[in-house]
């Protein structure tokens, strides 16, 4: 009879691996207690990376639970990327937002001895562009006239944005300057946790302009944020109801900043469930829905995972680095 319950429990052990693989929803982690991280305050772009994934699962209903948005701010991520390296590391319902601000913070040291292969990059789900927002009673009509008054006067005008210096945030901020003939070393730059926080010092007058992206301050404006977008680090004008936005480009300042909007997870969860949350969001980034989602909060569509995500992200540090380097904050 032993022999009998042994050779059972032996055949199950050997069936249960292909049992679980059919499964196409099974995974290690908690069905219902799934999550979306934001590295930062509310109403920035990890705040809009996270609305969008979470509304995308829930139109899709791939999910038992419709996943949870939190926050997790501190040191631009710097909080968020410890925890998923150290105890939150095997977590395998858990998503964190992600930028290329990640990627320069990873690139210049801001995450403390970490680096870009701690963590596993699931997907960049979308993409925005930065730009440069100033209240809507502000002064200056377009970039130029703001140019004009920073280069006349740099005191006058304070530029805010995530991060410290050589963040992404300050090297767009430093690169308008050097290419408009501002001493960027008399660049008045304020430093905030991210693109809301900024946002709140703008409306309240304690800086004049915002190194934001299109994304999360269009979102803001449809809430009713007095914002004013004087331009956008796009090669092109956006399409549809972002076309009314000129160009930095167009407005003599040849320079583009694509932003990524993405997600990493844990080093440690398992290739299993890497891959289940990868074919998850592969098939919600193909749905008319989710194309619906991305038009509602001013974002292009950019779906990128594996091999093509992993290039992009290593492109994106070099970068980093050169431009780092070029501006001697490397």
């Amino acid at each position: 009879m032993k022999r009998c319950w042994l050779g059972l429990v032996l055949l199950l052990a050997a069936l249960l691996p292909g049992m679980v693989q059919a499964q196409s929803v099974t995974a290690s982690a908690p069905e219902d207690q799934t999550s979306c991280i934001a590295p930062a305050q509310p109403e920035g772009g990890f705040d809009l990376t996270c609305r969008v994934i979470t509304e995308a699962l829930k139109a899709a209903a791939i999910l038992p639970r419709p996943m949870q948005r939190s926050f997790l701010p501190g040191g631009v991520g710097a909080v968020a990327f410890n925890a998923m390296t150290g105890p939150r590391a095997a977590e395998a319902g858990t998503l964190v937002a992600f930028s290329e601000g990640t990627i320069y913070n990873l690139v210049r040291g801001s995450f403390g001895d970490h680096d870009i292969g701690d963590v596993r990059w699931l997907a960049q789900v979308a993409q925005d562009y930065g730009a440069i927002v100033v209240r809507a009673d502000a002064p200056w009509a377009d970039l130029p006239a703001l140019l004009a008054t920073a280069r006349e006067n740099p005191q006058s005008v304070a530029f805010g944005g995530g991060g410290t210096i050589g963040g992404q945030d300050w090297m767009r901020a430093a690169m308008t300057a050097e290419l408009s003939g501002i001493d960027r070393r008399k660049l008045r730059f304020v430093a905030f946790e991210g693109a809301g926080s900024c946002t709140e010092a703008l409306l309240a007058g304690f800086v004049q302009a915002c190194m934001n992206d299109v994304g999360d301050t269009r979102t803001a404006m449809d809430a009713g944020k007095p914002l004013r977008i004087l331009a956008a680090f796009a090669p092109q004008r956006l399409p549809g109801a972002l076309s009314d936005i000129p160009t930095a480009r167009e407005q003599g300042l040849a320079l583009d900043w694509p932003v990524m909007r993405g997600v990493y997870m844990g080093a440690q969860v398992s290739d299993q469930d890497f891959a289940l949350w990868q074919a998850r969001l592969e098939r919600v980034m193909a749905s008319p829905e989710y194309a619906q989602i991305l038009r509602r909060y001013h974002l292009q569509p950019q779906p990128l995972t594996g091999a093509a995500l992993r290039d992009e992200i290593l492109g994106m540090a070099q970068d980093a680095r050169d431009r780092l380097a070029r501006l001697g904050t490397s």
